[in-house]
């Protein structure tokens, strides 16, 4: 391998330093740190109400930073159009429309330029390989709704596959899907089609994190660590994200991180 080559691979696509969030009074994220190399898989892991999906919207630019800084591949995440694709929690999603499963993949193709996705001939061969690749190509035609849980997450990721983006977020991707819709999902993540992608899944479970994902990054309104799963999931820092842990935000008040020096 050249030095070229190991600067390519090392390449830091996703870099967080002392990132924060606010909603009112309410710190959602407190001084998170952590850089993430391109091409890794990344569980994001952490109790409800950890900022898992709050990071996900400010990775996207939903929501802006009240202190720190976020650069996704050099630049702000306002500058990121067309480089992520976001698949956001199931519930979070309104699934009352009446489309079809090759409408909702399209969708994310033709999502800047109108409100439901209509297939044009450019379009079609995309759509169709997309969902040849999670195995619904026989569903194209189908109603959303008809499917279960586990299927229409392949949809969205089928959607995410069209769209061809560097980075991948999903959010709390293996809720309510059982055992083998869980591995269904590994298997297109993990398959040729997105092994050179950033991904991002956000989970509470850490059961063989160590198995399914490169790095984890574990959250719990501030980072409580980051990097290998075995080297890193330890007891203190199970305990630091799912236990009790009001000392840490002690000094932590919205426009004031901790910071504070003695006068």
């Amino acid at each position: 391998m050249t030095i070229k080559d190991e600067k390519i691979e090392s390449k830091q696509i996703i870099v967080s330093d002392g990132c924060c969030v606010q909603y009112g009074n309410s710190l959602a994220l407190d001084d998170v740190t952590f850089s993430i190399t391109e091409g890794k898989k990344i569980a994001v892991v952490g109790p409800n109400g950890g900022g898992k999906s709050t990071l996900f919207n400010a990775i996207t630019g939903l929501i802006p930073l009240s202190n720190g800084s976020l650069k996704i591949n050099g630049v702000n995440p306002s500058m990121t159009k067309g480089m992520i694709s976001y698949i956001p929690q199931k519930d979070s999603l309104n699934w009352s429309f009446q489309l079809s499963v090759k409408q909702v993949v399209d969708m994310g193709i033709t999502s800047q330029k109108t409100l439901i996705g209509f297939s044009n001939k450019k379009n079609i061969n995309k759509i169709k390989e997309a969902l040849e690749k999670v195995g619904l190509a026989d569903k194209s035609e189908d109603n959303i709704n008809s499917l279960s849980g586990g299927q229409k997450q392949r949809v969205l990721l089928a959607r995410a596959i069209a769209q061809d983006s560097k980075i991948l977020l999903l959010d709390e991707a293996f809720s309510a899907v059982d055992v083998g819709a869980q591995e269904d999902i590994m298997k297109i993540i993990n398959g040729g089609d997105l092994k050179d992608k950033t991904i991002l899944i956000a989970t509470h479970d850490v059961n063989n994190i160590e198995e399914k994902f490169d790095e984890v990054l574990c959250l719990n309104r501030h980072c409580c660590a980051f990097g290998d799963p075995i080297e890193v999931l330890t007891e203190d820092v199970i305990e630091e994200m799912y236990g009790s842990h009001k000392d840490a935000f002690l000094n932590h008040r919205p426009g004031d991180h901790g910071n504070t020096n003695d006068i």
